[in-house]
Parts: C-alpha cells; sequence; structure tokens
C-alpha cells in the first residue's frame, strides 16, 4: 500500500502538470510534505500560492483543513498573492475497493484549483 509521501508525490506531480499545463511559471516547489504553500508561481505577472494535499479513496479530496488554509491565505495576502488549494484523489483504478500499491494503475480525483478568498 501507498504511504503518505508516496501519495504526496503522485500529487505533486498530478498538480505540477496541471500548473504547466495552465501557463503557470513556477518560482518555488517545495515537494516535503506539509511544508506549506508547495507551488509559489506566477502567472500574468500576479503570484500564485498552491497548497497540495493528496489522500486514497473513501477520503475526500476536496476537504482540507480550514484553519492551515486560512494561514497560507494570510501568508499570501503579505505577498498580494492568490491561495489555492489543489485536493487530489487516488483509487486503485480495477476496484476502488482495492488498495492501491506503487505496481497498481490508478484513477485520479482531481478538479482543478480551489481558490481561497
Amino acid at each position: 500500500m501507498l504511504n503518505e509521501t508516496e501519495i504526496h508525490q503522485l500529487a505533486m506531480k498530478e498538480v505540477g502538470d496541471h500548473l504547466s499545463s495552465q501557463g503557470f511559471d513556477f518560482l518555488a516547489v517545495n515537494s516535503q510534505l506539509k511544508k506549506d504553500p508547495q507551488f509559489v508561481c506566477l502567472k500574468d505577472q500576479k503570484l500564485h500560492f498552491i497548497v497540495v494535499r493528496g489522500c486514497l479513496y473513501p477520503d475526500n479530496p476536496k476537504k482540507f483543513d480550514v484553519q492551515l488554509m486560512e494561514q497560507v491565505r494570510d501568508q499570501g495576502i503579505k505577498y498580494k498573492a492568490t491561495t489555492y488549494y489543489a485536493g487530489v484523489g487516488f483509487a486503485n483504478a480495477k476496484d476502488y475497493e482495492i488498495p492501491l500499491t506503487k505496481n497498481d494503475s490508478y484513477a485520479v480525483n482531481f478538479d482543478g484549483l480551489q481558490i481561497m478568498e
């Protein structure tokens, strides 16, 4: 079964690929688990902070720690940055009820960035 660090690494890759495809330029990437924000990016000459969290089915990837996100958002305001939450869920592609291991193909539940206002 995947451990917390491996889940985080998968989530970072999914979000990083999404950000690249959306035209974000990376200023800083912090791939350490729970070292927030994970991505500091520029797009359209504006600063963006992105917090990444990964989880396994049946956990809901859209559910986030409100207190943490308020802290990161407040930090972002100091730098005139927009803060986002990027929750990514993973499941075994063959059967969501089967544990996900390194060798399994997986399904991804990622609906993009959630802006923190």
